[in-house]
């Protein structure tokens, strides 16, 4: 198909205001974590590099890229050298990279200096691991930040990229951030980089501090039911947020991008087998009961979670443990947020009376945050299950420097005894391991519970994720 290169250009000049001294309207004030990351390999690379944004789509990928267009012609640099494209519009689709970039360097007077071009979802163009990775080896003055809603965005192609784009993963909002966003962050808690720092605190200081925390409770249980995506965080109406992450998210990505990035044909399957997850949500999954109830077969359901995994809107944490263990171990499923299971079937504020929903809902959250705020340092993440007949569990283990750190959620209107852990005591004398957490519900339900040579850290799921969220954003 030939294109009217006068369209394209047409295109491009509404995508680039700034080429006609318009710079991004409408954008956020605040930056996600994410950003300075970006920003710093884009103004600053540690390595010859480009930049690649992995995220699921509608989790603000493209808002990033017009702030580090804002902040670099702030910092000076001239509107004709910053290109932004999308590649969800068809016609630029259609285009191709490398038309783009020569139409772009002809209609615009380049300056002397960087050139910065930023690609949003780029796994709608076809090579484009191949015309990256020619980008970063032969064109020196160019700083290259791409987005993806999709993980590989084709893993087939992805070796000929090894060493030439940095990574950053973006997951779906925060609960600091939502309460950024929803300006309710002026919350006057106390400043804690890490969950492990809550050991040394005196006792009376977890009193002092669930005081002041009575406010967070009603606003994460908004969080857990819209609050993970921008676009639905600052919606008042919970129907109308549900309806947008339904359409805007959920089926873009099952009704669309799987069968153009994908081949999928048989839709219906797909989301059977999704539905099927955000019905079990947090759950260890049975592959061959799944199969049995929809009535599919193993590959192409081991198949559809491959995809929506690589699509970001489910995680997946093998047993912990070697070997066959893990082999032949079964699988435990997260969603990427909470909110999108309540809108797929519907959910609203009766969850809070709901208390075995409401504890999967806030597991998947804090998975959420304790995977966002550390899967940079390459961690490792399973849960565990104590062999037959007692089969106890642990929900979470995180593997950091060699050691097992594992993470329970007790998100029940009862205080939380010895009694209840016995899974995550039994790991601990197992493993060797002298420390664990429990995430709770009760503000109240807050400090170091002691078992023999064991120290268990209760944490109040609201404080949890706020405190690692807030990390996120002055990571060192």
């Amino acid at each position: 198909m030939i294109l009217d290169q006068n369209e394209v250009l047409n295109v491009l000049r509404q995508m680039n205001p700034w080429w006609q001294g318009q710079p991004p309207s409408g954008l956020f004030k605040w930056r996600r974590a994410a950003y300075q990351e970006i920003e710093n390999w884009l103004m600053h690379p540690p390595s010859k590099r480009a930049v690649l944004v992995s995220g699921a789509r509608q989790i603000g990928k493209t808002t990033l890229l017009l702030q580090v267009v804002e902040s670099l012609l702030a910092k000076g640099v001239p509107p004709s050298n910053i290109l932004y494209a999308s590649f969800d519009h068809p016609m630029l689709k259609l285009t191709g990279l490398e038309k783009l970039v020569k139409l772009w360097q002809e209609a615009e007077t380049l300056q002397e200096g960087t050139e910065y071009l930023l690609l949003d979802e780029i796994q709608y163009t076809k090579d484009w691991q191949v015309w990256l990775k020619h980008q970063v080896d032969f064109t020196g003055n160019r700083r290259i930040a791409v987005t993806g809603s999709a993980t590989p965005l084709n893993r087939d192609n992805l070796e000929s990229g090894v060493g030439r784009w940095h990574t950053v993963e973006l997951a779906t909002l925060s609960f600091y951030e939502y309460l950024k966003i929803t300006h309710h962050d002026k919350v006057g808690l106390p400043t804690v980089k890490t969950l492990q720092s809550l050991f040394d605190w005196p006792e009376n200081q977890f009193g002092t501090v669930s005081a002041r925390a009575h406010a967070l409770t009603a606003l994460f249980h908004k969080y857990i039911l819209q609050g993970g995506f921008p676009e639905t965080a600052t919606v008042s109406n919970l129907h109308t947020a549900q309806k947008l992450l339904r359409e805007d998210i959920v089926d873009k990505v099952l009704k669309r991008d799987m069968t153009a990035l994908y081949g999928v044909r048989n839709i219906l399957e797909l989301e059977q087998v999704f539905l099927y997850l955000c019905m079990t949500e947090g759950g260890i999954l049975d592959i061959t009961q799944l199969c049995q109830r929809l009535e599919l077969k193993k590959p192409t359901v081991s198949s559809f979670i491959d995809l929506l995994e690589s699509t970001h809107l489910i995680y997946k944490l093998k047993p912990h443990g070697y070997g066959k263990e893990v082999i032949r171990g079964k699988s435990k499923m997260y969603l990427a947020h909470p909110s999108i299971s309540h809108a797929v079937l519907m959910k609203g504020k009766a969850i809070d009376t709901d208390e075995s929903l409401l504890g999967k809902s806030v597991e998947t959250a804090f998975f959420r945050h304790v995977f966002a705020r550390y899967y940079a340092r390459s961690i490792g993440f399973s849960y565990w299950r104590s062999k037959k007949p007692k089969e106890l569990e642990v929900d979470i283990i995180a593997e950091v420097d060699g050691r097992a750190i594992p993470f329970e959620v007790k998100y029940r209107s009862t205080h939380t005894t010895a009694r209840d852990l016995q899974g995550i005591i039994e790991f601990c004398e197992e493993k060797k391991v002298s420390r664990g957490y429990v995430i709770t519900k009760e503000l109240s339900d807050f400090g170091v519970l002691k078992i023999d040579d064991i120290e268990i850290l209760k944490v109040p799921a609201p404080l949890a994720c706020y405190w690692l969220g807030k990390s996120e954003m002055t990571e060192e």
